[in-house]
């Protein structure tokens, strides 16, 4: 076991401040990786205020981060597929039974063993596992990523969440080249719909509430936008999509969306909205439309889809902050003041 430089939150009220952490010393299966970059995910903030205490109760003290890109610094006698130096990611997942028929499907992130990045029991070393507000990760090598190196390394860092997040679900509803494809909200996850819908060849429609973002949504790649707000804007365009991504964490109304689709048209979520959204049953029976949900992806196409955003030179677009500066980070994020995500340069950490 070894010490790490971390940044920790004491409790749902304290604010961040330096200390160290244990990591685990590399076993044969293992990698050791110094931190580059790692991003700020919403949920970062949920769990560091235990907002979902219910189904997720936070242990402290807490060290979030599953947006994570480094460069190898050691690795096991075992390990074939990476080597010292190697530029590398690690999302939400750091270990899975790796038998059970998710994981045998390469749907690791349904495993009912599966082990979060942070806060989720840690089989190693006892207690719960750090995340990547650190400058030392060690990782099993199953579920470390090889990253492309001509893209930025700040932006790649949210594609390991916010990235598979929205990639994951236009994959899995088939082919949308030439396809009328919507993206609800224009945030962190809607940023990068846009961006995958438009490389996958799609007919781009963005939703918001707010006329500022049009120019905005217009330069990350769509096509048309749509002010939710406005009835005509809507009726103009109702039955028309053939998938809908839904990425708003808000309270809202989901069966105007429905009406958008075409027939077999699906809405996917992958925004969790505190309370249930009531669902129309007519809204979905007429039209054989489809409402489904969706959390990242699986290691196999997580891999593909950081090989497909270094095809494309797709990145998230980022703040980037020094560590010190996270907890006011923190607070610009309850209030959505952020293009598009926040990304930590870890080498701040050197100075505490």
């Amino acid at each position: 076991m070894y010490k790490a430089k971390a940044y920790s939150a004491a409790s749902s009220t304290a604010p961040f401040v330096s200390n160290t952490i244990p990591r685990r010393d590399v076993t044969a299966r293992d990698v050791q990786i110094d931190i580059l970059f790692c991003g700020i995910c919403h949920s970062d903030l949920h769990t560091v205020r235990n907002e979902w205490s219910d189904v997720m109760p936070t242990v402290y003290p807490v060290v979030p981060g599953h947006e994570i890109v480094g460069r190898v610094a050691k690795v096991g006698s075992g390990v074939t597929a990476f080597k010292k130096g190697d530029l590398v990611g690690v999302g939400c997942l750091v270990d899975s039974d790796q038998s059970c028929p998710n994981c045998l499907a390469h749907l690791e992130q349904l495993c009912p063993n599966g082990t979060f990045t942070y806060n989720s029991p840690d089989k190693h070393l006892g207690g719960v596992t750090y995340g990547g507000y650190s400058d030392s990760i060690v990782v099993d090598e199953h579920f470390v990523l090889h990253v492309p190196g001509n893209l930025n390394l700040a932006g790649v860092a949210p594609l390991l969440c916010a990235g598979i997040t929205t990639y994951s679900p236009m994959r899995r509803w088939g082919n949308i080249q030439g396809k009328k494809v919507g993206v609800v909200g224009l945030g962190g996850l809607g940023h990068m719909g846009v961006k995958f819908a438009r490389a996958f060849g799609a007919h781009v429609v963005v939703f918001t509430t707010s006329p500022r973002k049009k120019e905005d949504a217009l330069r990350l790649g769509a096509h048309e936008v749509i002010l939710s707000t406005s009835p005509e804007e809507m009726q103009k365009h109702a039955g028309t999509f053939s998938f809908i991504l839904d990425t708003i964490s808000a309270d809202h109304d989901i069966n105007a969306y429905l009406n958008m689709l075409g027939p077999d048209g699906n809405i996917t979520l992958v925004g969790a909205p505190e309370k249930p959204l009531p669902v129309n049953a007519f809204a979905l029976l007429f039209g054989r439309r489809s409402l489904s949900g969706s959390l990242i992806g699986g290691l196999k196409e997580t891999q593909e889809m950081l090989d497909f955003c270094g095809k494309h030179n797709i990145t998230s677009d980022v703040e980037v902050i020094p560590i010190q500066k996270v907890n006011e980070a923190y607070d610009r994020l309850l209030k959505s003041d952020v293009k598009y995500r926040f990304s930590i340069d870890m080498d701040s950490l050197k100075s505490e």
